[in-house]
């Protein structure tokens, strides 16, 4: 029997039971739906990650305060403007470029009658280099400004919205902070949620003198932000400022310390590592609704020897041979569980139309591929036991089967 006929008996066997044959690809259908969603949710997810990892600049180091473990017998110190200050000593830290005190502070900035809920961010110049804020219009605070405590604002572009309308020109408008007069310099350029990891639409930015005299006192530092001179010199950068501030804090144990420095490429190691484990376990998940589907697949091919045995017994009577009857029912099996995967590749595909946002599933071909792969290779293992015991039967057993 050629190859063409036993492909043409397998069809015909397998659509004189269309409703059983459905049925039975639906553990397929589902478990390869799964794996082709779940992939593209993990895809989508690492690049909107990264796309956020990105918006805090490639060379960007961050410096928060930390509470030391309760071993360290202290509350450890807080970051200062001295701190910031060592950091930027080019003898010192010769590969960082360069060095932003930070303060922030949640206020409503009002304008007449309209309001805004925002972040205030006081630092100097280089915070926008630093931390990779764009700006829109208007012009950036300067050092001459930071030094006189100048108040003046640079606004996100939701919080300009907000005062003043969409698309306004809220340059040299002035509003209030807390009450206090800021004067509008500029406009951020609009950077929506996947730019850093928050939205900086939200946020407003002015000289640290300006905000520390009139807003939160002349105390703490919020954060320190750091640029590296390179990204290849990001790392070196990393070993000065824990060097530094070690010295400063009087740290001899690195698990002890008071502060954390984050990186760009710290935070893109991590997110991968969690992200990686997330989808092991979803995969896992999905293997089983496949292993549950093959496991369907070779209960209804038993039950469809066991139905077809007298079928059986007569082609092997009329000379048919074993493996003309084992590819049948092994096509059979492959058959329904191919296009069960292509099926699940269709339903997965439409699952990742449904909008989330910002956030995009991204399907891959090599997804689809293996996808089909898989389906074919459950097809043939979970079909090759029916299939032997098929071949195998002997022609005077089946015929004796009513």
């Amino acid at each position: 029997m050629s190859p063409v006929e036993i492909v043409r008996f397998a069809v015909r066997g397998l659509i004189a039971n269309r409703l059983r044959s459905l049925l039975t690809m639906l553990g397929i259908i589902i478990g390869i739906a799964a794996v082709i969603l779940l992939t593209a949710l993990g895809n989508g997810a690492s690049q909107f990650i990264q796309g956020q990892i990105a918006g805090l600049g490639a060379n960007s180091i961050t410096i928060i305060p930390r509470q030391p473990p309760d071993s360290a017998g202290t509350d450890g110190r807080p970051l200062s403007a001295a701190d910031a200050r060592a950091l930027a000593d080019p003898q010192g830290a010769p590969d960082v470029a360069s060095v932003s005190p930070v303060v922030t502070v949640p206020a409503s900035v009002d304008a007449g009658r309209a309001s805004s809920d925002a972040t205030v961010i006081g630092s100097t110049p280089t915070y926008f280099s630093g931390a990779n804020v764009q700006l829109g219009s208007g012009r950036v605070y300067t050092e001459a400004d930071v030094e006189a405590g100048r108040k003046v604002l640079i606004l996100g572009r939701t919080v300009a919205d907000d005062l003043f309308g969409a698309g306004s020109n809220p340059l040299e408008r002035d509003v209030l902070v807390r009450g206090v007069p800021f004067r509008v310099v500029g406009v951020l350029a609009p950077a929506g949620e996947g730019q850093g990891l928050s939205n900086p639409d939200e946020n407003v930015l002015a000289p640290i003198t300006a905000v520390q005299g009139s807003l939160t006192g002349f105390g703490d530092l919020g954060q320190i932000v750091v640029q590296a001179r390179s990204t290849e010199a990001q790392a070196a950068a990393e070993s000065e400022i824990n060097s530094i501030l070690d010295r400063r804090h009087g740290i001899d144990d690195p698990e002890l310390r008071d502060f954390q420095v984050i990186s760009a490429r710290q935070l893109a190691d991590v997110l991968d590592q969690t992200l990686s484990a997330f989808t092991l376990l979803l995969a896992a998940i999905a293997a089983i609704s496949l292993v549950v589907g093959g496991i369907g697949i070779t209960n209804i091919m038993l039950v469809s020897v066991t139905e077809r045995t007298r079928e059986i017994g007569i082609r092997k009577a009329l000379g048919a041979p074993p493996s003309a009857i084992l590819g049948q029912f092994l096509v059979e099996s492959i058959i329904l569980s191919l296009v069960g995967g292509v099926l699940g590749v269709a339903v997965g595909f439409a699952g990742t139309l449904v909008p989330l946002g910002d956030f995009r599933p991204v399907v891959l071909p090599a997804a689809v591929v293996a996808a089909v792969g898989v389906s074919a290779g459950i097809g043939i293992f979970f079909g090759a036991y029916p299939a032997r015991r098929a071949a195998r039967l002997r022609p005077i057993d089946a015929l004796r089967r009513e």
